[in-house]
C-alpha cells in the first residue's frame, strides 16, 4: 500500500510494535520514507536527524532482546509449572474433559470429566481394544449412533478418533512437551499458494514419551486397556500398509500440475464410476480442479491420469536411467569438471612462472634497497609483479582443485557403476516399497500436462542441454497410451 501511494501517514504506538525483529523494523522504516510515507510513533516523536535514527535503532534492538527474554522466561515458567503438576499449562482439555480455571476452582486449576463425552471415550476404547475394530469402523458406528463431536458435528472423522486413542490423558497422565520445534526439514515440493520460504522456517518434531512431563488428571480407562489399544493401532497400521490401497500412492508427493503448479492427489473410483466392476487402479487429480476449495470456481482444467499407467511410465524411465550408468557419469563430469574451450596451462608451467615471479620481486626489492632505482619507478613495477603473482596463485589453486575433483569423480563413477550393476538384476522383481524408494531417490518431480508427462530427474541425463531452466529434465512426451493423457476420450 505504501509503494502504491495510498498511504500518507503511518501511526505506530512504539518501535517494537512496528516489527518483531530489529532488521525488519529498519527495512520497513526505510521503505516507508522512500515511498513518501510519514512514520509517527505515538509514545515519542522522532525527528529526521542521525541522532534520532540511532535512537530508533537502539530501541528496536532492545525491544527484540526483551521479547526473546520474555519468551524464554515464559517457557521456563511453564516447564516449572508442569513439573509441579499444574494443569493450566496444557493447551486445552481433550474430548471428555473440561478445564476449570483458578477463579472457578477456588484458586487451583483442575480438569473435570464431562459424563456424556466420557461415556463415548470409554466406548471407543472398548471397540478398539476389545473388539479390534479400525478407526474407520469406529467413525461409522459413532455416526450411526448419533453421537456429536466436541464442535457439535454429527459426522466423525478418523483424525478425531485417532487423536482420542493416542492421547495419554485418558489413562490418568496428561503430557506436557510432546512436540519440539527444529529447523525446517526439506520438502518434496513447494506448497501452493504458500510462499516457498515459509514465514516460520521450523518443523514440528515429536518428542519421545520418556522425555514428556506428566501431569495427573482423572483417568477414563485403565492403563492395560490403553496399552492394548496402542498395540491394536500398530497392527491396524501394518494391515493398512499391506493392503492394495497403499500401492495407489506410489508417486505421492512427486506429482505437480504443469498448468497451475498445484499438486496431484490420488482419488479412488466410486461404486458408480466402477459400474459394479472391480478396478485395481485409481486416478491422480489436480488440486486446482476441485472447485469447492476455491469458492466454487476451479482454477485448473487439467485432466486426470490413471495411477497404474503413470507409475509404470515413471518406473520404466527410472529403470532406463539405472541400466545406463554412463549417463550419470557424464552428468557428474559436466557438473564437477565443466568443459572450457580455452587451453589450460599445465600445473608445472604455472609453478615455474610463480618461482620466477618471486625471484623477480626479490631482485626488484634488492635494487631499490641499493638505490639502483628510485621510488617512482619501484612502486608500479612491484605492484604489477604482485598482481601477476596473485593471478598465478589463483590458477594454481584452480588446477589443484580440479585435480582433486577428478580423483573424486573417478571414485564416484566407479561406485555408480557398481550400484547400477547390483540393481540390474533386481529391477524387474522389485517390490512396491523398493520402487518407491528408488523413484524418490532419483526423481525430483513429475510434471503432468494435458497431453504429456515430464519426468524431472535429480541428475541430468542430457548434459548437452544448455538451457539453465531445463536442468535435470528427462522428457516422457507423446505416450502412445491415451490413458496417460485423459480419461474422458480414447484415440483409435
Amino acid at each position: 500500500m505504501s509503494a502504491a501511494g495510498s498511504v500518507d501517514r503511518l501511526s505506530v504506538h512504539s518501535p517494537d510494535r512496528l516489527a518483531r525483529k530489529y532488521a525488519y523494523q529498519v527495512l520497513l522504516v526505510d521503505e516507508c520514507r522512500r515511498a513518501g510515507v510519514e512514520v509517527i510513533f505515538v509514545n515519542r516523536a522522532l525527528g529526521q536527524s542521525p541522532e534520532d535514527d540511532l535512537l530508533l535503532q537502539v530501541q528496536g534492538m532492545i525491544a527484540e532482546y526483551e521479547r526473546a527474554k520474555i519468551i524464554a522466561r515464559h517457557r521456563r515458567g511453564k516447564r516449572h509449572a508442569a513439573h509441579v503438576g499444574a494443569v493450566h499449562v496444557l493447551s486445552g482439555a481433550p474430548y471428555g474433559y473440561r478445564s476449570v480455571p483458578k477463579d472457578e476452582g477456588g484458586g487451583q486449576a483442575r480438569s473435570e470429566l464431562i459424563p456424556d463425552e466420557a461415556r463415548v471415550v470409554r466406548q471407543v476404547f472398548t471397540w478398539v481394544g476389545g473388539d479390534r475394530l479400525t478407526s474407520g469402523e469406529v467413525c461409522r458406528r459413532l455416526t450411526q449412533a448419533g453421537e456429536r463431536t466436541r464442535t457439535g458435528k454429527p459426522v466423525w472423522d478418523r483424525r478425531v478418533v485417532w487423536g482420542i486413542l493416542k492421547h495419554p490423558a485418558y489413562q490418568g497422565a496428561a503430557a506436557f512437551g510432546k512436540t519440539r520445534l527444529e529447523p525446517l526439514r526439506p520438502r518434496l515440493r513447494a506448497q501452493r499458494p504458500r510462499p516457498v520460504p515459509p514465514r516460520r522456517a521450523v518443523s514440528v518434531r515429536d518428542v519421545p514419551p520418556e522425555d514428556w512431563i506428566t501431569i495427573p488428571v482423572p483417568a477414563l480407562v485403565e492403563p492395560e486397556v490403553f496399552a492394548a489399544v496402542q498395540e491394536q493401532l500398530q497392527e491396524n497400521k501394518r494391515h493398512a500398509r499391506q493392503s492394495r490401497r497403499g500401492a495407489l500412492s506410489l508417486l505421492q508427493g512427486l506429482l505437480q500440475c504443469q498448468h497451475c503448479g498445484y499438486a496431484f492427489y490420488g482419488k479412488r473410483l466410486s461404486p458408480s464410476a466402477r459400474k459394479g466392476k472391480p478396478r485395481t487402479y485409481a486416478y491422480y487429480r489436480c488440486l486446482g480442479t476441485a472447485a469447492y476449495r476455491f469458492g466454487g470456481e476451479r482454477l485448473c482444467h487439467n485432466t486426470q491420469v490413471r495411477t497404474d499407467l503413470l507409475a509404470l511410465a515413471v518406473w520404466q524411465e527410472v529403470c532406463t536411467l539405472l541400466t545406463h550408468p554412463e549417463r550419470l557419469a557424464e552428468e557428474y563430469r559436466r557438473r564437477l569438471l565443466p568443459e572450457t574451450r580455452a587451453k589450460r596451462t599445465p600445473l608445472a608451467t604455472i609453478e615455474d612462472q610463480i618461482s620466477k615471479g618471486r625471484q623477480g620481486v626479490a631482485r626488484l626489492i634488492d635494487s631499490y634497497a641499493e638505490s639502483l632505482i628510485d621510488k617512482s619507478e619501484f612502486e608500479p613495477r612491484i605492484t604489477r609483479l604482485r598482481q601477476r603473482l596473485a593471478r598465478l596463485e589463483e590458477q594454481r589453486q584452480a588446477l589443484a582443485e580440479e585435480a582433486a575433483l577428478h580423483g573424486e569423480l573417478q571414485l564416484i563413477i566407479g561406485r555408480l557403476e557398481d550400484f547400477a550393476a547390483k540393481l540390474h538384476d533386481g529391477l524387474e522383481t522389485a517390490d512396491w516399497a523398493s520402487q518407491r524408494d528408488l523413484i524418490r531417490a532419483l526423481v525430483k518431480r513429475v510434471e503432468v500436462a494435458p497431453n504429456e508427462v515430464n519426468i524431472v530427474f535429480r541428475i541430468d541425463p542430457y548434459p548437452s542441454d544448455n538451457d539453465p531452466e531445463k536442468k535435470s529434465l528427462q522428457l516422457c512426451r507423446g505416450s502412445n497410451d491415451p490413458s496417460l493423457w485423459c480419461s474422458s476420450h480414447r484415440v483409435t
